[in-house]
């Protein structure tokens, strides 16, 4: 980009919302018995934190499904005219996965082509219970249950 075509932004307000993620948090759950194989443990260290500049959240993860090890990054922006979330990830095992979202009133929702998820905040911002689903031939199915704790 040119200096000319720079452009002096300033992060929307819709992201401050975002601060409710930042910090260390530790991932216990289940996934569910489905086409995909028996139920497994889930266990992962989550980070979040801003991006220089605070338009862009970064989100890091090292994860145990069972036996399988993954670890990732993900980063959040927010789309001003849509009023939405985006997020686009990407994995050690070569996986990238774009998702819309959105928070409200506590509440995190994730939706992907065909994963989707829905959290909750605890009052204290301090623990998100949730559920994955998956699209199955149609319809939606259990997929995982996860809960994460903020440890700082």
């Amino acid at each position: 980009m040119s200096k000319n075509s720079q452009q002096l932004l300033e992060p929307s307000p819709a992201l401050r919302h975002r601060d409710i993620f930042i910090g260390k948090w530790n991932t216990e759950g289940e996934s569910k018995t489905n086409q995909y194989g028996p139920a497994v443990k889930i266990s992962a260290a989550d980070t979040y934190e801003w991006l220089d500049g605070e338009f862009f959240l970064v989100h890091r993860w090292d994860a145990r499904i069972g036996g399988d090890e993954t670890r990732g990054i993900e980063i959040i922006g927010y789309d001003n005219f849509n009023q939405m979330y985006f997020t686009h990830s990407f994995d050690n095992k070569g996986n990238s996965v774009t998702y819309q979202a959105s928070l409200n009133d506590g509440v995190w929702k994730i939706l992907g082509e065909s994963e989707r998820f829905t959290g909750r905040f605890s009052p204290d911002g301090n623990i998100l219970v949730g559920k994955w689903e998956i699209l199955s031939d149609g319809k939606w199915l259990p997929w995982m249950d996860v809960k994460l704790t903020k440890i700082r």
